[in-house]
């Protein structure tokens, strides 16, 4: 049962990234939308689980949010270190993206957080059927945005169109690798709440330092691309409202 509601997983990851490669001209709009989306991500799913956990504390602050900060600053001081960006921050002109690794890295993250979905739902079921439902619908619901994200995130990087497809594609498969191997692998509940604060804080950067500058170039930014951006964290808040 885990790997047959994996499947539905799998299904909505690859229609949520073929939506992303088809949009076209509109890409400013796919990118408003899709920063939307992962502030939605971070703020209503990822830190609230991390911080539901039981989790380690350091100097009187929360293990993933001591996590998420590093992640942060960890970026931004690797893309200023690297000169990822040939143009000022202020200049807010088209970027090129002068490492694709960069895309790659943040396609990669995407899909191990992919695969811990996946083994979400094989937990769940050891513990009980109906508890595996419940946590399947909130996987599915948000993989649509995963394989969106994973597409995006990859080609704005410079990767190719076969690259972005190869990711994600691995970030459908991801999904029923985690519930295959739930059977063999138990993730201690510090570990977990450490990850999601590593992963917000990546995510975050990404959404606020790239996505958007590269969504309000001079020549793309309007109204609609800012409404993309709030409804795409008014679509997130939806999905995690309905699925809680």
């Amino acid at each position: 049962m885990p790997i047959l509601l994996s499947l539905a997983a799998f299904l909505m990851t690859l229609l949520g990234g073929l939506v992303a490669d088809r949009v076209g001209g509109r890409r400013h709009l796919v990118l408003g939308f899709a920063a939307g989306v992962m502030l939605g991500v971070v703020a209503f799913d990822l830190l609230p689980e991390a911080l539901a956990l039981d989790s380690l504390h350091a100097h009187g602050v929360p293990l993933p949010m001591l996590m998420f900060a590093l992640a942060f600053l960890a970026v931004h001081i690797a893309e200023r270190s690297m000169s990822i960006h040939d143009t000022h921050e202020a200049d807010y002109t088209p970027h090129r993206h002068s490492r694709a690794g960069v895309g790659l890295t943040a396609g990669s993250a995407l899909i191990v957080h992919s695969l811990l979905d996946g083994a979400a739902i094989g937990a769940a079921y050891q513990t009980d059927s109906s508890l595996a439902v419940a946590v399947a619908i909130g996987v599915i619901a948000h993989d649509f945005t995963d394989g969106f994200n994973t597409y995006t995130v990859t080609s704005l990087y410079g990767n190719t169109r076969r690259r972005a497809l190869t990711l994600l594609t691995l970030d459908a498969l991801a999904p029923i690798t985690g519930a295959t191997l739930t059977s063999l692998l138990t993730i201690p509940p510090e570990a977990l709440g450490a990850y999601l604060g590593l992963f917000s804080g990546f995510l975050l950067y990404l959404a606020t330092s790239d996505i958007l500058p590269e969504a309000h170039t001079p020549r793309r930014s309007t109204g609609l691309t800012l409404g993309a951006t709030v409804v795409g964290v008014v679509f997130m808040w939806g999905v995690i409202g309905l699925t809680d």
